[in-house]
């Protein structure tokens, strides 16, 4: 097999809560993973050059430091393989938006890639590599719902217990490396404006962005809407259409809306 083609979907995390700070300067956390039907589009082939070749409309991904080559060369690295790759890359999952698309593709990377160059890694020797990679690679690498802990490397399956989402993702980039570094400067000072208990980083969150917590205020949402990972986006579990139509009418027109569906299993668990 020298080429694959994926699909790499999206996450929200249905709840999240940072419990410490570690020594090496994560934060071991527990969440909840669930993933959804929001993807980017990835297709592999190999090459006898030993050249990593990512090819993208999107700007930000000829820089090296993109999550797709850094997986592939750490296992070229790790393996010492001389296959090279090219990675043509299709981009929906805003990113800078707590939904994992770079994380996503990463994880794809290492399955097709473990696949395609034959090195036959099992699924917790890819997890390993996973995790020097980012934070939530392990569990798209996972590749099915979990609760996560640790810094969301220990894994275990859960099923899926959303409906129907209303994905709302403000036009607003959010660092989670700054919104961890401003939970740390700020957890105890932090002024109480929303109930951290599905995800504490609300309150650093709406300080950073009192345009958000207008809106959600605004519109008597605040015991309704979630937000995911580190932000920026926001969410809302729902059944009745009639119910969130009256939302969306509210909802800023250069904001981006999705209506999704959760899955249960990632298109990637097909290529293993």
């Amino acid at each position: 097999m020298n080429e694959i083609v994926t699909k790499c979907p999206a996450k929200i995390n249905l709840n999240l809560q940072i419990l410490d700070k570690r020594e090496d300067g994560y934060h071991n956390i527990r969440t909840h993973f669930q993933l959804i039907d929001i993807y980017d589009h990835l297709k592999f082939k190999s090459n006898k050059d030993g050249n990593i070749i990512v090819k993208s409309q999107e700007a930000y991904l000829q820089d090296k430091n993109n999550t797709i080559y850094v997986a592939a060369e750490k296992l070229q690295n790790l393996i010492n393989v001389n296959e090279g790759i090219e990675v043509e890359v299709k981009k929906n999952i805003p990113i800078g938006s707590g939904l994992g698309g770079a994380s996503s593709n990463a994880a794809s990377t290492l399955v097709a890639l473990n696949k395609i160059w034959g090195l036959n890694l099992n699924e917790p020797e890819l997890i390993k590599i996973a995790a020097t990679i980012g934070a939530d690679v392990p569990f798209f690498v996972f590749g099915k719902n979990a609760v996560g802990e640790g810094i969301g490397d220990k894994l275990e399956e859960i099923n899926v217990t959303s409906k129907k989402i209303l994905l709302i993702t403000p036009n607003i980039h959010s660092s989670t490396k700054e919104m961890f570094r401003f939970y740390d400067q700020s957890k105890n000072t932090v002024k109480k404006i929303a109930s951290d208990r599905q995800n504490s980083f609300w309150n650093v969150f709406l300080g950073q962005n009192p345009s958000i917590k207008d809106f959600i205020f605004s519109n008597n949402l605040e015991n309704r809407i979630n937000l995911s990972g580190s932000g920026s986006s926001l969410f809302i579990n729902y059944e009745d259409n009639s119910e969130i139509d009256k939302i969306v009418k509210k909802i800023p027109r250069n904001w981006r809306l999705f209506f999704c569906k959760p899955l249960q299993y990632s298109p990637i668990c097909y290529i293993k």
